[in-house]
């Protein structure tokens, strides 16, 4: 959060803030509250993103508008029932100086946060107003990239524009970003972390972790979540309606101990797995047993998180091909496209897994596209390693 001398920029603006649970600073002031409080600053109204400005709605449910129990101020959802419902429309903007964005991300190109700033970033170019973003770290770091491209014709929600799933940038880093390869004519202010450097994970940067989703507990579920949500474009339980979202997951059909054998055997960096059985309380297979595997990441340095849930995918459905499916209803604001393709951004990994194909194979399409994302980004990059 801007330190109070910082809310210099503001006075004298009649502002929007975009916002939820993370937005606060080491004291857990919430900037809906300090900025009410700012002298000179007139907030005028808040936008939440999916999960909603309290932070309390499940991913992929619709939120609506209401008015904040603390301020007064009116809130209006960025996460409804249509497309159109995922900016902020021109009125919901009239009258505003300047569009104020502090969100935590999580690092990950489907992790809906930094979709949402860069659809108000054009809403605030359209309508001629300032765009702040107030800058967090990247929870897990902002080194490794790590992923496939996102490739044209396979956009929705969950991937906008193409970064690599794991891109490695702060919000910040990548407004600048979006503003370049999108083309827009926006008065845009970053106001940087101070002392962050690339390589300090969330643990390490001595902040409190609000989590800024229901699925999301801790930093360490964050680490794991770039590669492990692609599970949610499958029958396969993600952990969803367990304490441990996305570091569990099986189905009722499969043979743990097979599982864990098997994932073993594909060596993968940084991470260890043991047989677990589970049940979820809802969501996928809620109630009812399910049997796979819990991950520990041993080296969070090495760690691959979409290499070893590509090798998850491929393995599980390699147990019982018949009992697995990729799920094909309309995901995240789009059809027409498994989900699974629209999280991978192209039908390449899925039809290589129906190949069976080798996940190491499959991966190892993903180098060129990683160095080519480092070399885009590179220019944006605003902290040192």
């Amino acid at each position: 959060m801007l330190a109070r001398e910082r809310f210099r920029p503001l006075r004298g603006l009649r502002v929007g803030l975009v916002c939820n649970p993370t937005a606060v600073d080491r004291r857990l002031r919430h900037a809906a509250d300090l900025l009410h409080a700012a002298p000179g600053v007139r907030l005028a109204a808040l936008f939440g993103p999916e999960h909603g400005v309290r932070g309390d709605a499940q991913y992929m449910v619709e939120v609506g508008d209401e008015r904040d129990r603390r301020t007064g101020l009116p809130t209006h959802s960025l996460y409804g029932s249509t497309r159109e419902s995922l900016r902020p429309s021109r009125a919901r903007l009239q009258g505003l100086d300047a569009l104020v964005f502090d969100v935590q991300d999580v690092g990950a190109r489907y992790y809906t946060y930094q979709a949402t700033m860069m659809l108000c970033m054009e809403a605030a170019a359209d309508a001629g107003i300032r765009f702040v973003v107030l800058d967090r770290p990247n929870p897990i770091g902002g080194v490794a990239v790590e992923g496939p491209a996102l490739r044209p014709g396979f956009e929705s929600f969950c991937g906008l524009h193409d970064l690599a799933v794991r891109h490695g940038m702060t919000v910040g880093e990548l407004a600048f970003l979006f503003r370049a390869e999108r083309g827009m004519q926006l008065d845009l202010q970053v106001v940087e972390c101070r002392g962050w450097r690339r390589r300090l994970r969330s643990r390490e940067t001595g902040l409190p972790w609000v989590q800024p989703s229901p699925n999301m507990p801790a930093p360490e579920t964050a680490l794991v979540y770039p590669g492990m949500c692609l599970l949610e474009g499958t029958n396969l339980s993600e952990g969803r309606g367990t304490t441990r979202p996305f570091e569990l997951f099986g189905a009722p059909w499969l043979d743990a101990d097979r599982l864990v054998e098997d994932l073993a055997g594909e060596r993968l960096p940084g991470v260890i797995f043991r047989s677990a059985s589970f049940v979820p309380t809802w969501d996928k297979h809620a109630g009812v047993r399910c049997h796979g595997a819990e991950l520990f990441v041993s080296d969070p340095e090495a760690f691959r998180p979409c290499r070893t849930a590509l090798a998850c995918v491929a393995l599980a459905r390699a147990q019982a091909p018949e009992r697995f499916a990729w799920r094909t209803e309309p995901y995240e604001f789009a059809s027409g496209a498994p989900a699974f393709d629209l999280l991978c951004g192209s039908a390449r990994e899925r039809e290589g897994i129906e190949r069976g194909l080798e996940p190491r194979r499959l991966a190892r399409a993903w180098e060129v596209e990683e160095r080519a994302f480092r070399r885009r980004r590179a220019a944006y990059l605003r902290y040192a390693p």
